[in-house]
């Protein structure tokens, strides 16, 4: 999302509690390869829901910084093992996570707690998040990806998983996917086809996705970690 654009600001979005509990920016999320949607009527609409607060060394050309003259946001940067990534705040919710890192910094208290809750998870100290979430989307987008937050950490789900469950075929997941504004926290790279990883486009591709998926996995409890993540992948 264009940094110092103005919308009105969808119903939050609430991530499942677990610890805290526990993100794509446009199409960082590749969908699954093309195959014949199963059939089935679609899964009913989620109510609107939301999660309580929890308790420039380099500028990169394709994320602009606000615009002068504008309504702006706040956004804040964080250097990560994944690359710099910018969160921008709109009406006390998280609205977007980008890759790359903007001039304009503001400290909020919202984006400085989303800044260190990503400092602790890439750190392996958690594995969730505990934000208020407001993504821009369609009913059904907005369905996949409380979907998504609902994937346990270090484990994966299918693109068909995810379509019994939200509604829809696969390849309407992963277009769903592909337009998730906060990767990481909303995880859609813990989506993969059912005959391999499929694809994310966030960060270096591939290896990001494995990334996270390898950092989740390292910060279970050993009973957690008997089976093989990558069984599906």
């Amino acid at each position: 999302m264009l940094a110092g654009s103005h919308r009105a600001r969808p119903p939050f979005l609430r991530l499942p509690i677990r610890e805290p509990v526990p993100t794509c920016k446009n199409k960082q999320c590749a969908g699954p390869p093309t195959r014949s949607p199963p059939t089935g009527a679609p899964a009913p609409p989620h109510p609107p829901l939301v999660t309580p607060l929890d308790s420039a060394e380099h500028a990169v050309p394709s994320l602009p910084s606000r615009a002068a003259g504008t309504i702006s946001l706040p956004q804040l940067s964080l250097h990560s093992p994944v690359g710099d990534l910018t969160l921008t705040e709109e009406e006390g919710a998280i609205v977007a996570l980008d890759w790359g890192w903007v001039e304009a910094q503001e400290t909020t208290p919202l984006l400085t707690e989303a800044r260190t809750q990503l400092q602790s998870y890439f750190d392996g100290e958690r594995l969730t998040f505990s934000l208020p979430l407001a993504p821009a989307g369609t009913a059904y987008q907005r369905r996949v990806w409380q979907a998504l937050c609902e994937i346990p950490p270090g484990t994966t789900r299918t693109y068909a998983d995810i379509a019994r469950s939200a509604g829809g075929s696969p390849r309407a997941v992963g277009g769903a996917n592909g337009r998730n504004p906060i990767p990481i926290v909303i995880p859609c790279h813990r989506v993969v086809a059912t005959t391999g990883i499929g694809g994310y486009s966030g960060g270096d591709g591939l290896p990001t996705k494995r990334f996270l998926l390898a950092l989740e996995q390292a910060g279970l409890p050993p009973a957690d970690t008997a089976g093989d993540l990558f069984a599906r992948a």
